[in-house]
């Protein structure tokens, strides 16, 4: 979603809390201001350590606030009308103790207890080290937070300024700024569709240890969830076993095998759209073991009698009174990805195809970046290499133009 004519007019509270990413929130603050948006800044002390007040109040063109005792600041707004004075509050950098502190409803200094005292929407961007990010007090952190109506942007994945490599960038300043503007101006175009979505991976049991499964983080369908529900759309995610939180305001419906999915997907049934981009494995051992196979040192291991599992796209593309208007699928190919992609389409009677290359060195499988190309019976599309998310955006819209009156 381009920010062009969404923000003009409205006003932000930027919270930059510490860490090396504070200084991409000096570039937010030019793309804000050069849309029109009015932006006001809090330094917290550990923020200040990588930026200075000065440098946020010349690109903000308003006062710094710092702290929470300020008399001059008290007597001409005071902390409490501060934190219901725009129409959204940011933080960027969202460190991992400012988001502690907000899941423990800390009022400690002048950003927890904005953020304590206010009834206006909050988008947080996080950055801070990839185990800081996988700490499970952090993750139980941010479970808290969506569950209170925190939104989140990123983090991206990557090389960190400590040298490590994961999850836990700060998301870019363009991303912020579309990210903002989506929350500024959501878009409904969706309002009154019912979405279903699946997601993740497959897992299919060998023996109580092992299972058959498709590579698959889950990251673009929940995006895509997330995108949907974002323009007014309800959302029913079925999902493989991932490592992902449920996006706001979709219903996550978690499920293990294939003929598990298939069911939860004809039971959310009737539906105006189906975006089936889960990693369904295609086999699933004929016989599931009870107890563990043992490997016998010296011995050839037997033959693993192989079964197909239910095709999902062929099924919910079938004719029929439950058929969804408009049914995705996706497909990820190593070799000849359009001629594939394009057969998939007409073998499996679906309306249109996402398809993307995962050969080796192409880093699309668990990543934060997707090059798609869409298939439909008009032709095909194809996308430049974008962060997940605004892949989702840009399937969103195209589903969004598909239903508009």
């Amino acid at each position: 979603m381009s920010a062009a004519g969404t923000l003009h007019g409205k006003s932000v509270l930027l919270i930059v809390s510490g860490g090396i990413a504070a200084y991409k929130a000096l570039e937010l603050i030019r793309l804000l201001t050069a849309e029109g948006c009015t932006v006001r800044c809090v330094l917290t002390e550990a923020g200040a350590q990588f930026v200075t007040p000065l440098s946020l109040q010349a690109l903000s063109g308003n006062p710094v606030h710092t702290t929470l005792w300020s008399l001059t600041d008290e007597s001409e707004m005071g902390h409490i009308a501060l934190s219901r004075s725009a129409d959204l509050l940011v933080i960027c950098p969202a460190s991992a103790d400012l988001l502690a502190r907000m899941a423990a409803g800390m009022a400690s200094d002048l950003a927890s207890t904005l953020l304590l005292a206010t009834d206006t929407p909050v988008l947080a961007a996080p950055a801070m080290n990839v185990r800081m990010w996988l700490h499970p007090a952090t993750q139980h952190n941010l479970v808290t937070l969506r569950a209170r109506g925190v939104a989140f942007v990123g983090p991206g994945e990557g090389i960190m300024a400590c040298n490590e490599f994961g999850p836990g960038r700060l998301a870019e300043p363009p991303e912020i700024l579309r990210a903002i503007a989506e929350r500024l101006a959501p878009k409904r175009s969706l309002a009154g569709r019912h979405a279903l979505v699946t997601a993740g991976p497959t897992h299919e049991p060998i023996d109580p240890v092992r299972y058959i499964a498709n590579r698959s983080s889950g990251r673009q369908g929940y995006a895509i969830a997330a995108a949907l529900a974002a323009r007014g759309a309800r959302v029913t995610l079925v999902s493989g076993p991932t490592a992902l939180t449920a996006p706001p305001g979709v219903d996550r419906i978690d499920v293990e095998t294939a003929r598990e999915m298939l069911a939860a997907c004809e039971a959310a049934l009737p539906a105006d759209i189906a975006v089936l981009t889960a990693a369904v494995a295609d086999w699933r051992a004929a016989h599931e073991a009870g107890r563990k196979l043992k490997k016998r040192p010296g011995e050839t291991p037997e033959p693993l009698p192989l079964a197909l599992n239910p095709d999902i796209l062929a099924h919910l593309s079938a004719p029929g009174p439950n058929r969804p208007a408009l049914v995705v699928g996706f497909a990820a190919e190593t070799d000849d990805l359009l001629r594939n992609a394009a057969a998939k389409l007409d073998r499996k009677g679906c309306d249109w195809i996402v398809a993307n290359d995962v050969a080796d060195g192409n880093g699309i499988m668990g990543g934060d970046h997707n090059e798609v190309h869409l298939l439909t019976r008009d032709g095909t599309e194809t996308w430049p290499r974008l962060p997940k998310n605004d892949v989702a955006n840009c399937l969103a819209d195209r589903i969004a133009a598909r239903f508009a009156p």
